[in-house]
């Protein structure tokens, strides 16, 4: 039988070289008892030599047994190499070997390990064949991107095209700051409101902070007075004066630079007024009283509220003030300039208002109050009370030394919640309601002619008749120049942002008038004549508009034959207010009615 149909087929796990070497080992140790078993005879040729069996595995190797085919002599390892791909076991000695002990009886005794051989002798081992390389492993395909979609495709291309488009707008602003220096970015300003009170503000906003801004940098076309209040990115500019209607004004800041330098620029802006209206009051004998509000050219009268009596009222840029004549007494109301929701005010007691004023700026409303029920003993007669519009605070009877004062004439001192009044006693007192200054006084005091808006200036006449304008920051004060020409003493004096109204009256030499007139006195004393009546007829009052553009004269015509009402104010039954234009001296309409919103006061006779 051949050998070569014995051999085992060669496992196809390769083994490591421990567990080969310790096979060979144990197919040498078989190998030699095998010698030692078989007869001494050479003549077998080896046929019944046999076949080792596989050495004992270590425990727990699960892999396939391996059997190795050992060649009989040194001769065979060609043959062995053919047919195994282990290394080469040197054969086991021959069992003549005088070296090799017997066989003991039975159980094969192991033979003694044979001897090494020596360098020289030894047969030289097959090189080894080289390990193939280890194939690396292929490297992972990336795993293909999922393909975007055609609406995210143009999501991201829109967005590229908006943070490009914002990245080349932001960098051409801001070389075009550079280049061109500060521009206004935003405007503030309420037109309504300027035409009607003083310190009204026209606010600037620049699109970088500014270095410092002077008020000689500042023009306001037409001219106006102002104040100005620059910080960081705004300017603030505060008007003194009101504003004149129907009116552009253009406001320039020249060379304004920008607080980390650059080049200079002249920022401009623009805004119109709007035209103006005033209301009237119109009192029927045989009807209702009215309040209307009109245009200049009295074409557009609208009727705002109407009551049985109405005695005197006042406006406000917000709300109307209402004193109704009733059997009972006075009723004070407060309505919006509409005329709606009116709401009743708490007065003192039961008794009569009059002389009413207002403090747009204060929030206040003020008048003289007496009790219904007055007698030498008990009652209070013309004590001046103040309280807010809204009606949230009590009323405050004023003061002077710890006892409620008379008050024989006052007024509010324009845009503060000041008064000036003088008392029976012929004082001239001012009383701050925004602080708890107390009671200042001023002199002695015979009439207040009238207090010029944003100068803190009043026109008072002294005991001695001699008329001054009296500073009330101060207490400083000089005589009141006089016209030029000199149209005489003034019955009373209206100060407006420019010059004063003076009302004059001519009186023949027994003292009786001839006739009367409102002069324009400008600031430099010039004087023109605006209304001039004979002595029938009667100026009952004169005053200006807000910033003195306009003026209304009020006028009783044919006195003899127009008689007075029966209210607590009484005046004559027809009255006429005249609109001039204060600028060319021109009347522009003469209408129904008294008591213009652009009085301070009621008029008086």
């Amino acid at each position: 039988m051949s050998t070569d149909d014995e051999r085992p087929e060669v496992p196809a796990v390769p083994r490591t070289r421990a567990e080969m070497r310790a096979a060979r080992e144990a197919e040498a140790a078989a190998a030699a008892e095998a010698a030692a078993a078989a007869p001494s005879s050479d003549e077998d040729g080896g046929a019944d030599r046999e076949v080792t069996p596989p050495a004992p595995r270590p425990k727990g190797d699960q892999r396939p047994t391996r059997s190795t085919f050992v060649p009989p002599d040194a001769d065979s390892t060609t043959s062995f190499a053919a047919h195994s791909s282990t290394d080469y076991v040197p054969p086991a000695p021959s069992a003549t070997d005088k070296s090799s002990p017997a066989p003991a009886k039975g159980k094969p005794a192991k033979g003694p390990k044979p001897a090494k051989a020596s360098k020289a002798a030894r047969e030289p081992k097959p090189a080894r064949e080289p390990k193939p390389a280890k194939a690396s492993k292929p490297a992972r395909e990336p795993k293909p991107e999922k393909p975007a979609s055609p609406r995210d495709r143009r999501f991201l291309l829109a967005l590229g095209a908006v943070l490009g488009i914002l990245v080349l707008v932001g960098a051409g602003l801001g070389a075009v700051s550079l280049t061109q220096g500060p521009r206004i970015t935003e405007v503030q300003v309420n037109p309504t409101e300027a035409i009607e009170t003083s310190g009204s503000r026209v606010i600037l906003t620049a699109n970088q902070s500014l270095a410092a801004i002077d008020e000689s940098q500042v023009t306001v076309e037409p001219a106006v007075p102002f104040t100005l209040d620059a910080a960081g990115r705004g300017i603030g500019i505060r008007f003194t004066v009101p504003l004149d209607d129907d009116t552009e004004y253009t406001v320039s800041i020249a060379d304004a630079v920008g607080a980390g330098g650059g080049p200079a620029a002249t920022l401009t802006t623009s805004f119109s007024t709007p035209t103006s209206s005033i209301f009237l009051l119109r009192r029927d004998v045989e009807g209702k009283d009215t309040i209307f509000r009109t245009d200049l050219s009295g074409e557009k009268a609208v009727p705002v509220f109407t009551a049985d009596s109405i005695n005197d009222f006042r406006a406000t840029s917000s709300q109307l003030v209402v004193s109704l004549e009733e059997d009972a007494g006075s009723k004070l109301l407060v309505m919006d300039r509409e005329g709606e929701n009116p709401r009743e005010l708490k007065l003192p007691g039961v008794g009569y208002v009059g002389a009413i004023q207002v403090s747009d700026r204060g929030g206040l409303v003020g008048y003289s109050y007496s009790d219904k029920e007055l007698s030498d003993t008990e009652g209070r007669a013309s004590v001046l009370v103040t309280q807010s519009l809204s009606g949230d605070d009590e009323p405050v009877i004023t003061e002077v030394g710890g006892k409620e004062a008379n008050i024989f004439v006052w007024q509010f001192v324009p845009d503060t919640a000041a008064v000036l009044f003088i008392d029976f006693d012929g004082a001239l007192s001012l009383v701050d309601r925004s602080t708890d200054a107390g009671v200042q006084s001023l002199g002695l005091a015979t009439t207040i002619q009238g207090i010029s808006r944003g100068t803190y200036t009043a026109i008072v006449e002294r005991l001695d008749g001699s008329v001054v304008e009296l500073n009330l920051a101060d207490g400083t004060e000089a005589p009141l120049e006089a016209s030029d020409p000199d149209y005489g003493t003034a019955t009373t004096i209206t100060p407006f942002p420019g010059g004063t109204l003076r009302h004059v009256v001519a009186r023949a030499a027994d003292g009786m008038p001839t006739g009367q007139a409102v002069v324009r006195v400008d600031d430099d004393g010039k004087a023109t004549p605006l209304v001039e009546v004979d002595s029938t007829d009667s100026i009952l009052q004169a005053c200006a508009s807000p910033s003195g553009q306009y003026a209304a004269v009020v006028i009783a015509p044919d006195l003899a034959d127009n008689p007075y009402d029966q209210m607590l104010l009484p005046l004559p039954q027809n009255l006429e207010t005249h609109l001039l234009d204060l600028r060319t001296g021109d009347e522009i309409v003469a209408l129904t009615g008294f008591d213009a919103s652009w009085c301070q006061t009621a008029p008086q006779f």
